[in-house]
């Protein structure tokens, strides 16, 4: 039966995203809360979308937790949702703390910790690079023994390429983790295997893939962070071995880690040596870098809307359909710029859906009912922007 009064939903976020979230829940016809940094409260949020805000200065969650329960005593939450991925965890404990529904602490670690996600996908007979924690230094040296170099060192809950660096050999092995000192409990190392990596876009409702939309990096993120490269994306051809592949693998993956309702981004790697599939990371969020505008203009199916109409519908109990599927191609080139205000007019081909507006950078979507007119395009576009347009800038070795 339907809950009549409308549903309290606080949003959170750290970071200004998820503007589409919050405009599809409120039209689901319920009350959204925005708890967010003060630092972002002159950015652009869909305010006429929002009936409140909470701002916090630095995210202490003891305080946090406070502070919600004295907005409780008033207003009646239904649901807690974190909105990027460094919110995740801390989102997981209120909800424990509340008794709120949905992702609790031992799920959410599945999709923010990457050692919890290999040692969980192992478990359940999911393909993972051979990786060891960096608690015991003889399960260090014996991996060393067993697994040859290189390897990449990879921070258990940063977000994207942050902090990853590779290892060539044992000594170099031992000196970043003893340089890591007291922090090397917060690391993992993985053989690094040369491939494509492919990321899958999907939404989930009631333990099941309801929606998934597979894409390649045509430059890995890793790639564009440490290399200063141009930032390239497209997807994938429906109904090739590959998108057949990683359209199971990413279903087999949300069902080991307990995904019951909501949206994913999910990355793995297609070992260049052997063909082998291997699941390299997910996250119970949007994916960033403006993929979900590409997926949308590929599929029709705006992520961050849906995932707020499923939210909102299990809440209820009520029946949700997915809108109309489509099936063309999209594919996104993005760059910083040595321009601040970058002159797009010469990229002119009526493909262009969509264009970046963002002082310092460049950067379109193109759709077509082709996949080969997609990457004709890019491939163009990303030589135009190499040559003309294109800066880069040392990769942060934290994030900030």
């Amino acid at each position: 039966m339907s809950t009549k009064r409308p549903l309290n939903f606080l949003c959170v976020t750290t970071y200004h995203k998820g503007a589409d979230f919050i405009k599809s829940c409120k039209a689901e016809g319920n009350n959204v809360y925005l708890l967010t940094k003060k630092k972002l409260e002159h950015e652009v949020w869909p305010w006429e979308a929002i009936d409140d805000v909470f701002y916090v200065e630095n995210w202490n969650q003891n305080d946090v937790t406070k502070g919600i329960a004295y907005k409780f005593r008033t207003i009646k939450f239904d649901r807690f949702v974190a909105l990027d991925d460094f919110d995740v965890e801390k989102v997981a404990l209120l909800r424990e703390h509340f008794r709120m529904p949905g992702m609790g602490r031992t799920t959410s670690h599945y999709f923010r910790d990457k050692l919890a996600m290999r040692m969980k996908a192992q478990e359940e007979g999911v393909n993972v690079p051979k990786f060891t924690a960096l608690f015991n230094d003889v399960d260090i040296n014996a991996y060393a023994d067993n697994v040859s170099p290189p390897w990449f060192l990879k921070p258990r809950l940063e977000a994207s390429a942050t902090g990853i660096k590779k290892i060539n050999n044992r000594e170099e092995l031992w000196q970043i983790v003893n340089a890591l000192q007291d922090e090397r409990d917060n690391y993992l190392i993985e053989k690094f295997a040369p491939g494509d990596v492919y990321h899958v876009d999907s939404l989930t409702l009631d333990g099941k893939v309801i929606f998934s939309r597979v894409s390649k990096y045509l430059d890995t993120p890793f790639e564009v962070a440490h290399g200063g490269g141009v930032f390239r994306s497209a997807t994938c051809k429906i109904g090739t071995k590959i998108e057949k592949a990683l359209t199971k693998m990413n279903a087999e993956v949300m069902t080991a880690f307990g995904m019951q309702f909501g949206a994913s981004h999910t990355e793995f790697i297609e070992s260049k040596d052997t063909g082998e599939l291997f699941f390299l990371e997910t996250s119970s969020r949007v994916g960033g870098a403006n993929l979900a505008e590409m997926v949308e203009l590929a599929s029709g199916i705006n992520l961050w809307g849906e995932w707020a109409r499923i939210e909102s519908a299990t809440l209820r109990h009520e029946v949700y359909t997915l809108p109309k599927v489509k099936n063309q191609y999209a594919g996104i080139v993005v760059s910083l710029s040595k321009f601040e205000n970058p002159d797009m007019s010469s990229f002119n081909d009526p493909e262009i859906a969509w264009r970046m507006h963002k002082k310092w950078h460049i950067g379109m979507i193109v759709v077509s009912e082709s996949a080969d007119r997609v990457m004709e395009l890019l491939d163009s576009y990303t030589k135009r922007i190499a040559t003309d347009f294109h800066a880069s800038i040392p990769a942060p070795d934290k994030s900030l």
